[in-house]
């Protein structure tokens, strides 16, 4: 996959997705950046006119959609991509670079890759954790293919990281960070055992080696500074990193999330929470593999029955990248939204959850030229091109 440079580019024929509806208009791009939506023929002819003698690079969208390419602010599987295989590391860079390759044959052109502090149950080491972000960090100030971001994902009760959170935010490292606490009887392991038999599955321990992992866990919990974590998100704030909560299983929950300054809780574990979390102003974040799958692989709330109320504002890829775009289209067939409301949930919600809206998630002037041409094959959506600040990052054909 090659950049192509254009200062100018029109993409013609395509039904365009707006915020709002569909249209068929030409997108005229200049300097990487929508210049104009054109309506017509007469208006597309005044416009290569306007041009002169700059070359004008055109794009033939027949049959196809555009849309705005997909903002995703959750997706952990740059971790499995370092470690496939438990005790297969791979090394960092080419991980990352063959994982950023990925993303825009699956539509995603701004990734908030996201890297756990302190969770301990799988990849997620301080040293590979450090790795990554500072690998990431400098790729992208030198190329990159999508708009590469950082979601620090990290475990409250992981007391030795603090320092490195707070290192990062100070050094402008990080663009969304999220509070977790995975120990067991609340959250994703609120039911009896489940964290038990998820540590024995995941690490190959058994039970006496699980219930000592339990007791640290717990003891460390305790131990933990809530006014210290306040302090850290108020850093945050300071630096615009806008903060998410993670597995809120209850209105208390939620409200001790609020009280942090969250702007996002991530997979509500049942349906008070997200509806109260909704309706409290916050953006409720679902899972694209549990609206695929047709549930939870944890047994969990069913993010299609919070889209069907209304109360969710953004689905993330979360473990699954190819189920993002899947997912939107999902819901458009399946007649729960109309094509430009589902796109939103993976476009301009997120945009405006990790305060970006200004430049990205929809397609209108002055914004940045993030585009994706969908095809569809047997009711799969896939993607044609994909472009990034107006440049051609991605182009697939079929035999």
């Amino acid at each position: 996959m090659t950049a192509q440079t254009k200062n100018r580019l029109l993409i013609r024929n395509g039904v365009v997705v707006l915020e709002d509806r569909l249209v068929s208009k030409a997108i005229a791009v200049k300097g990487g950046i929508i210049d104009a939506l054109l309506s017509d023929d007469e208006a597309i002819r005044q416009y290569e006119h306007s041009c002169g003698d700059e070359a004008l690079h055109q794009i033939d969208a027949a049959g196809r959609y555009v849309l705005p390419g997909m903002i995703d602010i959750h997706n952990d599987a740059i971790e499995k991509e370092v470690q496939p295989r438990p005790n297969t590391l791979f090394p960092l860079a080419m991980a990352f670079l063959e994982f950023e390759r990925k993303m825009p044959l699956h539509g995603i052109t701004t990734m908030y890759h996201s890297l756990s502090l302190g969770v301990g149950l799988s990849l997620r080491g301080d040293h590979l954790l450090t790795g990554m972000v500072e690998c990431i960090d400098q790729y992208r100030k030198e190329r990159s293919v999508i708009r590469n971001r950082i979601h620090l994902r990290y475990e409250v009760s992981y007391l030795a990281g603090y320092s490195i959170v707070e290192q990062y935010i100070n050094e402008g490292k990080i663009d969304y960070l999220s509070f977790m606490d995975h120990s067991p009887g609340q959250g994703q392991y609120r039911a009896p055992g489940s964290f038990e038999r998820y540590v024995m599955k995941n690490q190959g321990v058994g039970i006496e080696e699980v219930q000592v992992i339990v007791e640290e866990l717990l003891m460390r919990r305790n131990q933990i500074d809530w006014e210290n974590l306040r302090e850290l998100s108020r850093l945050a704030e300071r630096q615009s990193i806008r903060l998410a909560s993670h597995d809120d299983d209850s209105v208390e929950q939620v409200e001790r999330s609020r009280a942090f300054g969250v702007s996002v809780t991530e997979f509500p574990i049942n349906m008070e929470t997200a509806r109260y979390a909704a309706n409290s102003g916050l953006f409720v974040c679902v899972g694209a593999p549990n609206l695929v799958r047709g549930g939870s692989h944890d047994h969990n709330l069913r993010a299609l029955d919070v889209i069907k109320e209304g109360k969710a504002a953004i689905i993330c890829s979360d473990y699954h990248p190819s189920s993002l775009l899947k997912a939107i289209f999902m819901l458009a067939e399946q007649g729960v939204l109309d094509l430009p409301a589902a796109v939103r949930l993976g476009t301009l919600y997120p945009a405006q959850a990790l305060g970006i809206a200004d430049h990205y998630g929809t397609i209108a002037p002055g914004k940045a030229a993030d585009l994706i041409l969908v095809d569809q094959y047997q009711g799969h959506p896939w993607v044609t091109h994909t472009l990034v600040g107006g440049k051609t990052v991605y182009t697939a054909d079929v035999l």
